[in-house]
């Protein structure tokens, strides 16, 4: 199910305690994709799948970034950082 996909991505993330708000949408849209049945309208299932995509979209930019060893590891980490920060910018409206 996608609910508990997202569910384990959250956790993995952990963004919860950072965006609770923004978390719990993402279940609550998560939930409704899976409960949209397959006769209902494919736009239905577009609409939400593309909100959900949007929110874990702007929670992957705000997870705490996790320490890693090694150079090259590290300057990955660098680069990710300055690209979440202008993600967060971004989305906190600036």
């Amino acid at each position: 199910m996608i609910a508990d996909e997202i569910a384990a991505e959250l956790d993995e993330l952990g963004v919860t305690s950072v965006a609770p708000g923004r978390a719990a949408v993402a279940l609550k849209l998560a939930r409704a994709l899976d409960e949209i049945e397959a006769g209902d309208a494919p736009t239905s299932q577009a609409v939400v799948a593309d909100k959900l995509d949007t929110i874990m979209a702007k929670l992957r930019a705000l997870a705490p970034v996790k320490e890693e060893e090694g150079d090259a590891v590290n300057d990955i980490t660098r680069q990710r950082d300055k690209r979440r920060a202008g993600l967060r910018e971004q989305a906190a409206g600036g």
